[in-house]
């Protein structure tokens, strides 16, 4: 296959449908909207075609269907990490994919590719088993994996991504494969989306875990500078069993959260220990020596309330982020990001730093295309996509940890049209690494079907440079 891929109006897609079993939507159609419809409000997918897979045949004869019109593909499962919307084209929901399988003496688990973080959490906990999640329960788990993955007891394990075991993989040529760490699709798939394919089902690593020491640490707007200057301090020499991150922001003026939090400035800090109540309680007393704290949570909890150490929020919402990955944070830098993100800054932002290192910094399996492991903090600011001067506070925030940036976490890049241009996607990933994942694209998808993403361009001639 080769040459590029074209854009179709209504009026010339074609007539023909793909043979699949699951629902089959047109824009107008009843459940159109509901099924185009993801986590992420702010940009939604307006295909010519939506297929409602219900297993991997259905997604392999969709690809096939395709690539045979030279259609351009997008893939949904929950539209958390929504980063460029499809206009036109083939839609492949995935949410229909949702079985999960659990083999608790391997200790591992098979999931589809709808399959969230909640399914996959409840389902391993039965057998005494935790996976590799993030902070949000409703995350897909297939687009975690394939960003990455930085979770919660990340500098304890690692990289999600570095455990995976298989992957099912329908490619551009209308293939289904299942693929090991031997394949050269494998680690390309795994830390750049879905720039190879679409992922049916994978099966990924569990571990014997049952609870976590964890909760929130929050502080009231006259201790935010004091409580980031003592977490900077702290992070520099904690055990890699502590998973830790900081976020600031102004609280809404909503009935729905306790008085004391109420439009007020805080700071939370985020705590994530695998050890005993009396080890964690110990580690985190210097930020507890910070001052009062309007919520002091920390306490053993059973692994399927981890949750709530985080608290994101469970409905659908619209939002827009920048991230960048620290070699360092020093005084400068975090006092110099309070002044870009603050209350008196244009545009009402919620930003902290997630504390990296540890087990993250180790090398990953041969081949996984997750990079600048060294980096020692992650930096994120998300806003509303519309606030006035949104674009013009995500480059000062760049300017500001320019000096200590050295690339980007992918997984947290949201944004629509050149804000999800290919700089942005190359500072995901080391040079070599792109230079890489360029060729096997060209390999794989020389026609860029599969572009509805931070898309990886071929490096020859056959695809969209876009």
């Amino acid at each position: 296959m080769s040459g590029s891929v074209v854009g179709m109006t209504n009026s010339t897609f074609p007539t023909e449908r793909p043979a699949v079993t699951g629902p089959v939507f047109e824009p107008g159609d009843p459940g159109y909207d509901a099924e185009v419809a993801g986590f992420q409000t702010a940009y939604t997918h307006r295909p010519d075609l939506v297929i409602g897979a219900r297993h991997a045949e259905d997604v392999r004869a969709t690809v096939e269907y395709a690539a045979r019109y030279r259609i351009p593909i997008a893939v949904q499962a929950t539209g958390h990490g929504l980063s460029v919307a499809a206009d036109g084209g083939v839609l492949i929901s995935t949410r229909r994919m949702d079985e999960v399988r659990i083999d608790p003496v391997a200790r591992t688990a098979r999931v589809g590719a709808g399959v969230r973080a909640e399914a996959l959490i409840s389902a391993a906990v039965a057998h005494g088993l935790a996976p590799l999640n993030g902070s949000a329960p409703s995350v897909g788990v297939v687009g975690y994996h394939l960003g990455g993955g930085l979770g919660i007891l990340a500098r304890t394990f690692g990289y999600a991504a570095d455990h995976v075991r298989s992957l099912e993989l329908v490619t551009a040529d209308g293939r289904l494969r299942v693929l090991g760490p031997k394949d050269d699709l494998f680690g390309a798939a795994l830390g750049s989306g879905g720039n190879f394919g679409v992922v049916t089902a994978m099966e990924v690593d569990l571990f014997p875990i049952t609870e976590v020491y964890g909760g929130t640490l929050v502080f009231g707007s006259a201790l935010v500078e004091p409580a980031l200057e003592a977490w900077r301090q702290w992070t520099v020499d904690v055990p890699e069993e502590m998973t830790s991150a900081i976020t600031m922001m102004t609280m809404p003026d909503v009935e729905a959260l306790p008085e004391p939090l109420r439009g007020r400035y805080l700071a939370t800090i985020n705590i994530a220990y695998l050890g005993s109540a009396e080890a964690g309680a110990h580690l985190v007393r210097p930020l507890r020596e910070v001052g009062e704290r309007l919520t002091d949570d920390l306490r053993t909890m059973p692994y399927g309330d981890t949750h709530s150490i985080y608290r994101d929020p469970p409905f659908p919402h619209a939002y827009t982020a920048t991230n960048a990955l620290l070699s360092d944070l020093t005084a400068d830098a975090s006092a110099a990001f309070l002044d870009s993100t603050g209350p008196e800054a244009p545009v009402a932002a919620v930003a902290g730093f997630r504390h990296l290192g540890g087990a993250l910094r180790r090398p990953g399996p041969a081949g996984i295309a997750v990079d600048h492991r060294d980096a020692a903090y992650n930096a994120r600011v998300i806003t509303a996509p519309d606030a006035p001067g949104v674009r013009d506070c995500h480059a000062q925030v760049a300017k500001t940890l320019a000096p200590w940036t050295i690339g980007h976490h992918l997984n947290f890049l949201y944004g629509a049209g050149d804000w999800s241009g290919r700089a942005q996607t190359r500072a995901g990933y080391a040079a070599d690494t792109y230079a890489r994942l360029r060729d096997l694209k060209a390999q794989s998808d020389p026609a860029n079907l599969f572009r509805y993403n931070r898309n990886i361009t071929p490096s020859r001639t056959g695809g969209l440079d876009g």
